[in-house]
């Protein structure tokens, strides 16, 4: 399963990043052994780290298809012939619903970083810094080719 590709490999091993909160369940599978060959987990710690995800990656999932069938509901309700108050029901459901998914995923996220030793979490945030600079470089050479193809040799703001 994927829960947003396991929060993005684990937000590219990011501690600092709400990457763990979307651990696929059934085992974590790839991203776990990614992890655990990243900054080396313990077989203890793959197994604990894959009971939080089996325990609350289901029940992140379940909500956000929830989510998604409010979000179709509202899609449906906009015309000319909206119903506010069905409009505002399905709005305050979407509310209750992501804010669930934001506190379970919060959870798992921390339930996992306390399977990690403080090295482990570390390491983590060495990872996270270069995966931050990576992007921000690619992000400035595609500022920079941008602007060289619009003929505007600016830089930007950053």
């Amino acid at each position: 399963m994927n829960i947003f590709k396991t929060i993005a490999i684990l937000g590219a091993f990011v501690l600092a990043q709400p990457a763990l909160a979307q651990m696929a369940p059934g085992g974590g599978g790839d991203q776990v052994d990614q992890l655990a060959e990243a900054i080396g987990l313990t077989e203890s710690q793959q197994s604990e780290v894959r009971a939080v995800i089996d325990d609350l990656g289901p029940q992140i999932e379940a909500l956000q298809e929830q989510a998604e069938v409010v979000q179709a509901e509202l899609r449906n309700q906009v015309g000319h012939d909206y119903d506010e108050s069905a409009i505002r029901s399905g709005a305050a459901r979407l509310g209750e619903l992501t804010g669930e998914v934001t506190a379970l995923s919060l959870l798992l996220q921390s339930k996992v970083q306390a399977v990690f030793t403080a090295e482990q979490r570390q390491e983590l945030e060495v990872q996270a810094q270069r995966q931050r600079e990576m992007q921000e470089q690619m992000m400035r050479q595609q500022f920079q080719q941008q602007q060289q193809q619009q003929g505007q040799p600016q830089q930007p703001d950053w």
